[in-house]
């Protein structure tokens, strides 16, 4: 397999994802959406250099991905593009905030290690979340789910066609990717003098791939406009997960639950 399906494969991934049946996925694509959000609120929310707070938030991705039955390794790839840039933004932290806050032992803990972790716990639960959301649901009920919060259905259109077309333009390069290396075996990749004409075939092939895909959709009776169904409408339960879940993190952000665990423990002891 080349490594143009290789990528291919990786991006379709998640969708495939989306579409196994556990409880998890079984839950409304709104429910989920604002439980996503209220979590990416509450965690962005903490103040710069806290790491106690932040670290019950972690107990949702575990859950999660236990429940969904999602492939941690999978996750943690996805995971992992994102690291590099938080920790180039937190870098300067380390060197601009040398004071210390608290010893561990012999070791002084400064205000920029301190703020230089915030940042990546941060980064790594609210990328982990949005990935648990796409991972466990279908991109047609996010749109759907989208339109129920009054979103303008054209740029809910919108993000479903690209969302679709990208799939089609990547399996588009991936076939015409696969006759180059046939017919030049020895090559690792597409030579920079036969770029150029690789990407014009590609637009051209897509466009034509596009008209074909539209007329078919038209054929089926596509007017232009996406129709919401009774299918789309929350249930008790998925009023019932978000009040729940919503709440927790509410309260967790209200509570640093991490403290008050600590001070009850050292109350009991003492």
């Amino acid at each position: 397999m080349s490594e143009m399906k290789k990528t291919f494969g990786q991006v379709t991934a998640l969708e495939e994802l989306a579409g196994l049946n556990s409880p998890f996925h079984r839950i409304q694509a709104s429910a989920k959406i604002i439980v996503t959000v209220i979590y990416l609120v509450m965690v962005i929310s903490w103040k710069q250099g806290e790491v106690s707070g932040l670290l019950p938030y972690i107990l949702y991705p575990v859950i999660v991905t236990a429940l969904a039955e999602l492939p941690i390794r999978l996750l943690f790839r996805r995971l992992v593009v994102a690291l590099p840039f938080t920790v180039l933004a937190g870098l300067s932290n380390l060197f601009l905030s040398r004071e210390i806050v608290f010893s561990i032992g012999s070791i002084g803990i400064t205000e920029g290690m301190m703020s230089f972790c915030s940042l990546l716990i941060k980064s790594l639960l609210t990328v982990m979340a949005v990935l648990l959301l796409i991972a466990t649901t279908r991109m047609d009920d996010l749109s759907y789910a989208l339109l129920r919060f009054h979103i303008p259905s054209i740029f809910v259109m919108q993000f479903m066609m690209m969302y679709r077309y990208l799939f089609v333009l990547m399996e588009e390069a991936s076939v015409m990717y696969h006759a180059y290396i046939l017919r030049a075996p020895r090559e690792k990749g597409i030579k920079l003098k036969d770029m150029g004409p690789f990407i014009g075939q590609l637009v051209i092939r897509s466009i034509d791939r596009a008209e074909r895909v539209y007329h078919a959709m038209k054929c089926r009776g596509f007017s232009g406009n996406i129709t919401l169904s009774d299918n789309n409408r929350m249930s008790k339960m998925d009023w019932l997960y978000l009040l729940l879940v919503g709440g927790l993190f509410l309260f967790m952000r209200l509570i640093n639950l991490s403290e008050w665990i600590g001070r009850m423990y050292f109350k009991i002891l003492s």
